[in-house]
C-alpha cells in the first residue's frame, strides 16, 4: 500500500492536461472544498474525482465475492470509501458543486471519452 499514490496519478495528470490545453483552469486538490476533489473548475463548480476501482468500489458486489485475503478488513476498508464518496458528493452538491467521478483506467484508455463528459457538463451549466 506504501506505493499507492494520493495525489497527482497518471490518470488524472492526463485528464487535468487535456482540459488545461482546452482552456479551462482548474485548483488541483483543493482543500477548500469537501473531499479535495482531483480536480476543481472554480468558475463552473465542478469537481472531479479521478477514482482507483478497487478502492472506490467499481462493479463492487462482483469484486468483494472475489475478495481471498483478509476479505473483512478490505470489505470494510472499501465500503468505508464508498460512503465517504457519497457523503462528499452530498456536501459538494449542498454548496452548489457537481461532484463527477471518473474511473481511472477509462481516464488512460478512453481520455476523449472522459472529457466529452467532462465539457458536456460544463456547457449545460453554462448554457
Amino acid at each position: 500500500m506504501s506505493k499507492v499514490k494520493l495525489k497527482n496519478g497518471i490518470a488524472e495528470q492526463v485528464v487535468a492536461k487535456r482540459l488545461w490545453h482546452l482552456g479551462y483552469r482548474y485548483r488541483k486538490n483543493d482543500k477548500r472544498l469537501p473531499g479535495s476533489p482531483d480536480i476543481a473548475i472554480t468558475k463552473y463548480q465542478v469537481a472531479i474525482f479521478v477514482d482507483g476501482e478497487f478502492w472506490h468500489g467499481k462493479d463492487w458486489e462482483h469484486r468483494k465475492s472475489r475478495l481471498k485475503r483478509n476479505r473483512e478488513y478490505w470489505i470494510q476498508k472499501i465500503e468505508e470509501n464508498m460512503a465517504r464518496d457519497a457523503r462528499v458528493d452530498q456536501e459538494l452538491r449542498a454548496k452548489g458543486w457537481i461532484p463527477l467521478h471518473i474511473w481511472e483506467k477509462e481516464a488512460l484508455k478512453d481520455t476523449d471519452a472522459c472529457i466529452d463528459a467532462i465539457l458536456s457538463i460544463l456547457i449545460e451549466k453554462y448554457e
